[in-house]
């Protein structure tokens, strides 16, 4: 019906993106998912250093952590900005508060100011993660999503067909950012200085940033909400919702670094004085998001549904695996076996990580192919979770008599369950809401895998840390045994310096250990009538429902039957 506002002639339909145009696109996306990669391993290598130049060795953690708090916090809130700004503009400013909190990083004069500017980061690098999904998920087929999906952002195809070459190049930039970040990091740090290494980031993020300002189309929902004030659009913002969520983050993180890094008793009012605030806020968190907020980041009435809601719970238990308690061993308990239980180098314990960092490329790629083959998932989906219960497994057997190649093969299962897992869940999970939704659901997977990545760390040090200092009492004794507890605690490297039989008790004692945490990744205690995490997470992703992934973007994806779905189990 025509109303005073509808133009007399009217606008000619959106023309589809030329092959060109979305090279362009995935370039400037490419060039973010580089520069993440790059800043990630380069960062961790550089903290000792950082620490050491700035005289605040004791909260050099927390470069790291504030990075990951504002991460994860702010990741729900980009699903809904994707929708009520616009994709263009939330990935820009995602963008450019990574870039300006980079480079002040290496303006940093002390401690505080470094952990606020890399705070400040974290906000833009959510932001960059979840609306570079979004944006994949505007113009790529469910069909063809997971090969995009590969290690966050992938390529694009035609509308009937994946280009696999441009994939590689996606997996290849991401592969390298991370492999050349840590020598990259170590250089600068003995030459150059680790200043260099926030500023050298800055000319990736602009060239990136200056692709997608030309490159990003806005999808119907947004444009049709394209005359509405920008004051009207920032008032449906849940920041209530936003500001319990980093406060309960915050509080929680308080206590657990009171606990592992101050090494301060659970009994201690510093310790369960911020993690039952933390829990109390999250409680309020709660609250919020189903009582008062209009627009809420984190909607309770989606996570009712039996997709969404299994698809949240696996993305808590496969962050928890990740980097906490299901794949700590993969990247600190593992190292942590051979450096402090075997009493080998860093690089030899570095070595027996590439195997899994191989396997994790292979997943994200065969399980993008799989899906686009067929058009299903949950099959491919079971295998992965088993695949984590059969790693985790072997990985509780090891012993001083473990050959040589098992060690090395060991972890190859989890990175191809990983892998695996996090691209077929995502695809379930966009399939199972309506194309508006996409983003908000977008930004629900992430916060789950974030918020389990942070509480997971910091969990999987505390119970790493309280095992080995009940080992350690037990089997050292007398005079002075405090002290040297207290520094074999510190830094594994003392453990060398050691006499031989206390370099035994110590080797033992993180021995037993990590076995014990390498149980409780695969049940809750040794005995197998407990659930635990890794079997958890395999039970989770059985209920998640298939659907028939379409060819066409835009088309609605449509459940299977219960016959198709038995056919796809079997």
């Amino acid at each position: 019906m025509a109303t005073e506002t509808t133009p007399l002639v009217p606008k000619a339909p959106a023309t589809p993106p030329t092959r060109r145009d979305f090279a362009l696109l995935m370039t400037g996306l490419w060039s973010l998912v580089f520069i993440s990669s790059l800043d990630a391993t380069i960062v961790a290598t550089l903290i000792s250093t950082i620490g050491s130049s700035l005289e605040s060795m004791q909260l050099s953690s927390w470069i790291g952590t504030a990075y990951l708090l504002s991460l994860c916090a702010f990741t729900p809130l980009y699903g809904r900005l994707a929708n009520i700004l616009g994709r263009r503009p939330s990935v820009l400013f995602a963008g450019t508060l990574f870039g300006v909190g980079t480079i002040l990083c290496g303006f940093a004069r002390n401690m505080s100011q470094i952990i606020a500017f890399r705070a400040l980061a974290g906000i833009g690098g959510s932001g960059m993660t979840v609306v570079g999904s979004v944006i994949v998920s505007d113009n790529v087929s469910l069909k063809s999503r997971g090969l995009y999906q590969g290690c966050q952002y992938s390529s694009r195809r035609s509308s009937t067909y994946a280009n696999l070459q441009t994939l590689t190049v996606t997996n290849l930039l991401f592969a390298l950012g991370g492999a050349i970040g840590a020598p990259l990091g170590g250089w600068l740090g003995d030459t150059i200085g680790w200043r260099a290494a926030f500023l050298c980031q800055s000319p990736f993020v602009i060239f990136g940033l200056s692709l997608l300002y030309l490159k990003v189309r806005e999808p119907a929902s947004v444009l049709a909400a394209a005359g509405t004030s920008i004051s009207a659009k920032l008032r449906r913002i849940d920041y209530a919702g936003s500001a319990s969520l980093v406060l309960a983050l915050l509080t929680f993180l308080v206590g657990m670094n009171f606990k592992t890094t101050a090494a301060y008793e659970w009994e201690s009012p510093r310790v369960w004085g911020f993690m039952t605030a933390g829990a109390v806020l999250a409680c309020l968190f709660v609250l919020i998001e189903l009582k008062f907020a209009v627009e809420p980041i984190m909607p309770i009435a989606m996570l009712k549904r039996r997709t969404p809601g299994f698809v949240a719970l696996v993305s808590w238990y496969l962050k928890n695996w990740r980097p906490g308690l299901l794949s700590f061993s993969t990247v600190y308990n593992t190292p942590l076996h051979f450096t402090a239980a075997r009493l080998r180098t860093s690089a030899n314990a570095g070595s027996h990580l590439i195997p899994n960092s191989v396997c994790v490329a292979i997943g994200s790629l065969s399980a993008g192919w799989y899906m686009r083959k067929t058009g299903r998932y949950w099959l491919l989906q079971a295998i992965a979770g088993l695949c984590v219960i059969g790693a985790n497994l072997t990985l509780a057997s090891w012993n001083t008599d473990t050959p040589e190649w098992v060690l090395y093969t060991t972890l190859m299962p989890s990175g191809f369950g990983f892998s695996t897992t996090l691209t077929t869940t995502l695809l379930a999970l966009i399939a199972s809401v309506p194309r508006e939704d996409i983003p908000l659901a977008t930004g629900i997977s992430y916060l789950f895998r974030t918020t389990g990545q942070v509480l997971g760390v910091s969990l999987s040090a505390a119970l790493t840390q309280t095992l080995l200092a009940r080992n350690l009492r037990a089997r050292i004794v007398g005079e002075g045994a405090a002290d040297t507890i207290a520094k074999i605690l510190a830094s594994t490297a003392y453990i060398h310096t050691l006499p031989e039989d206390l370099q035994h008790k110590a080797s033992e004692s993180w021995a037993l250990a990590l076995r014990t945490v390498f149980y409780c990744q695969i049940a809750s205690s040794p005995s197998p009538s407990r659930c635990g995490l890794a079997v958890s997470l395999f039970l989770s992703a059985l209920p998640i429902e298939e659907y028939a992934l379409p060819d066409t973007v835009g088309a609605a994806p449509v459940k299977r039957t219960a016959p198709d779905a038995e056919a796809a189990r079997d």
